[in-house]
């Protein structure tokens, strides 16, 4: 089983480099002090996106300039703290009584995985390095919005898709117990969450969701999932665009509200990453359900002006409750920094995180 994930996770550095970057430069990029950042046939309720692409494209806001965010000075940050606090978080119309992390914090997250350095930080640093960093990089957010303090994040992608089926024709690889392990108690142990995220390939929502019940048990794990690798066959994960049915995303909601309510456990939090508007089946299926804080979560790297104009469509104009933001170290021209994010985003996200 170690041989097999380590070959098919290898393998998958080819094949989702959109996905990721040069691992040498994103750690030059933090080295030299720049300011830290951070997707057909149907069949089954399933659809697959011919196109690779999914930048928009149009008019939206002019395009701001981003600034380095390591290099941002102290002078520079204490000038930052006690100004007037950025939009609400909730998206319009939606309301919380669940009282879970985001009622009162942002989360601020490195995603990844330990064993690929071109799919996120995970996989860049050595996992007490990359705590430090995601830690400096959550006071940023704290320092410009002390209303709703950020909470560093790990995003831990626990099943990969892969462009092979492998021996149970998948096309996925779950990611080992122990490696799980390690970075849950690294979470635990540095105070940060947990965000266990799953990728599809030929298996089920329902399926991942319940490998990982044991984890999502505890009190600081939580759920993401990548609509982008929901896959029906022929198709090919990171050769064809997936998506996932509204249902079945609802079912994994519901699941988390179960495990809440069976265990006496906090609310948890579940974020869907998208970056094109089919890649989520009946979205209007989509609800907040009890015990369950519900965030969309905006992906893609591009521009500015790109980014902020996806954020608007798929998140802003099509709320569910909460809203996400994804930035990449190398892909994003130029990077926005945490200022930048949360002026030119509103409602401001409560979910952001770096690849």
């Amino acid at each position: 089983m170690r041989a097999r994930s380590a070959v098919l996770v290898i393998s998958l550095i080819v094949a989702l480099a959109a996905c990721g970057g040069d691992a040498g430069s994103a750690d030059k990029e933090r080295a030299s002090g720049t300011e830290d950042s951070g997707g057909g046939a149907a069949r089954s309720g399933k659809t697959v996106l011919k196109s690779a692409g999914g930048e928009p494209t149009g008019s939206g806001p002019p395009e701001t300039t981003g600034a380095s965010m390591e290099g941002t000075s102290a002078e520079d940050e204490a000038s930052q703290e006690g100004e007037e606090g950025p939009p609400n978080t909730l998206l319009a119309g939606a309301s919380d009584e669940t009282g879970g992390v985001l009622t009162d914090h942002r989360m601020v997250s490195y995603y990844g995985h330990p064993l690929s350095g071109a799919m996120g930080v995970l996989g860049q640093l050595e996992p007490e390095a990359m705590v430090r960093e995601l830690k400096g990089q959550a006071r940023k957010y704290t320092r410009l919005d002390p209303d709703l303090p950020a909470k560093p994040t790990i995003e831990l992608i626990a099943s990969v898709a892969q462009p092979v089926p492998g021996p149970d024709g998948l096309y996925l690889t779950r990611t080992e117990p122990r490696l799980i392990e390690k970075y849950s108690r690294l979470a635990e142990e540095n105070d940060c969450l947990l965000l266990l995220d799953i990728q599809i390939g030929y298996s089920t929502i329902a399926d991942e969701v319940e490998v990982l019940r044991p984890y999502l048990e505890r009190e600081h794990v939580h759920l993401a999932i990548d609509t982008e690798y929901d896959m029906i066959p022929p198709d090919i994960p990171a050769q064809q665009i997936g998506s996932s049915p509204g249902a079945d995303i609802m079912g994994a909601a519901q699941t988390l509200s179960e495990i809440v309510r069976e265990n006496d456990l906090p609310p948890k939090v579940m974020v869907v990453h998208q970056f094109q508007s089919g890649m989520i089946q009946n979205k209007q299926m989509l609800r907040p359900v009890p015990n369950v804080q519900f965030v969309l979560h905006a992906d893609g790297f591009g521009t500015p002006r790109q980014k902020i104009v996806k954020y608007n469509a798929l998140v802003r104009d099509e709320p569910i409750q909460y809203g996400g933001f994804k930035l990449f170290y190398d892909q994003d021209a130029p990077l926005l920094s945490p200022r930048e994010t949360l002026k030119v985003l509103e409602p401001n996200p409560a979910v952001i995180s770096y690849q």
